[in-house]
């Protein structure tokens, strides 16, 4: 942190990008109250805690408010996410930070623990295609100890309903199609502001490098055989080795699934 920024920026900045998401996710908070409910049901009042593809500590933040005397790793491989998340905590010893491509076979190496009481991970992990995925869950299962649980709340489809789904999505963009017209900020927007910060101009740099500038138009995607249903997560969740798999919580073309080890 440089002597010109301020916890109450970071702060500001952690807040923006809740914002931000919430503008496609505007059920986020309630995701984040679950998967804090199931952890302390599994794991107790003090549990060890892995946050995965944290960003900026949104996940962890909410948890250690919840449950105090719980400890936290945030990892992740985006400079910029993790500047701010580091930021937010500066001070606080519960919360540990790597930074790490969970694509690397070795990215388990770098963390300051070999087991944990839990792992969480929000709307992350739909950028991994089926096969690195399915290896991530198998790593995931060996990191945690017995009785442990792993969350993912991310999209994943219930092809069952398609007329429901339908009626979900046409209101969510009607909802956000007002929320734009208010000022809500969408991803590129955000990045674009992200870019302007001086205080975030080293880190900005060295993710456009590593990841590509996020302002910049997605290609569309080229890559088919990324996993979408609730299904197939929690068949591969028992595949690779938790003992116990369900959905806990659902909303429009979201869930939110534990798995046991």
């Amino acid at each position: 942190m440089t002597a010109t920024t301020t916890t109450s920026d970071w702060q500001r900045w952690q807040t923006s990008r809740h914002r931000q998401q919430e503008w496609y996710m505007p059920d986020r908070e309630e995701r984040f109250r679950v998967m804090t409910d199931a952890v302390e049901a599994v794991a107790g009042r003090t549990p060890l805690v892995l946050d995965l593809a944290c960003g900026t500590g949104s996940i962890s933040d909410r948890l250690l408010c919840a449950l105090p005397g719980a400890r936290t790793v945030c990892v992740d491989i985006d400079p910029v996410l993790l500047t701010i998340a580091r930021g937010h905590f500066s001070g606080d010893e519960r919360v540990a930070f790597t930074e790490a491509d969970l694509t690397d076979p070795d990215w388990t190496e770098r963390l300051p623990h070999t087991s944990f009481d839990a792992v969480v991970t929000a709307t992350a992990l739909h950028w991994l295609d089926t096969e690195p995925l399915r290896r991530l869950y198998g790593t995931l299962a060996g990191l945690l100890r017995e009785g442990g649980v792993f969350l993912n709340a991310d999209h994943m489809s219930d092809e069952s309903a398609p007329r429901l789904n339908a009626a979900m999505n046409a209101l969510l963009t009607q909802r956000q199609e007002g929320q734009r017209r208010e000022g809500a900020l969408d991803w590129a927007d955000w990045w674009s502001r992200v870019a302007d910060d001086p205080a975030l101009a080293e880190p900005a740099a060295r993710r456009f490098a590593l990841l590509g500038d996020p302002r910049e138009p997605r290609p569309a995607d080229a890559r088919p055989d990324r996993p979408t249903t609730v299904q197939w997560h929690l068949d591969t969740l028992r595949e690779q080795g938790f003992t116990e798999a369900r959905q806990i919580w659902c909303s429009a073309g979201d869930a939110l699934v534990a798995g046991l080890r």
